[in-house]
């Protein structure tokens, strides 16, 4: 007995669907938790780094400081703070709440505006304190 394939709908692709802010958002919150996998390795390289020794150490403090070095933790920060906001998000979503359309997109634009201005202030406190 051979059964004939049956006819299944396809997944929409990106040029079908109209870009709303929802939508970048959640390939955001994707992109941000790769990323902080990569700030995850950087972590554990500074710890074999600090194990290693002063100049070790050394190095690699001048290389994070570097203005390329300063750019990848600032998108660092920003990337933890937008991950963590639309991480929130999800848990409303969880627990049934949130899914009116405008309601949904007002929660992205709040991620959006929460992780631009937390990681202003932090970035901020640390140029007035000295640790940039």
């Amino acid at each position: 007995m051979t059964y004939a394939p049956r006819e299944r709908p396809l997944s929409p692709h990106t040029t079908i669907w109209r870009w709303h802010v929802t939508m970048v958002t959640s390939i955001m919150h994707r992109a941000t938790g790769c990323a902080l996998y990569g700030g995850g390795l950087l972590l554990a390289l500074w710890a074999l780094c600090l194990a290693a020794g002063p100049e070790a150490y050394g190095t690699f403090k001048a290389i994070l400081g570097s203005f390329p070095g300063k750019i990848v933790m600032f998108g660092l920060t920003l990337s933890a703070f937008f991950h963590l906001a639309k991480g929130v998000q999800h848990l409303i979503w969880d627990v049934g709440r949130g899914y009116k359309v405008q309601t949904a997109s007002m929660g992205a634009m709040v991620c959006i505006a929460f992780a631009v201005a937390a990681t202003l202030v932090v970035w901020i406190i640390a140029a007035m304190t000295g640790a940039l």
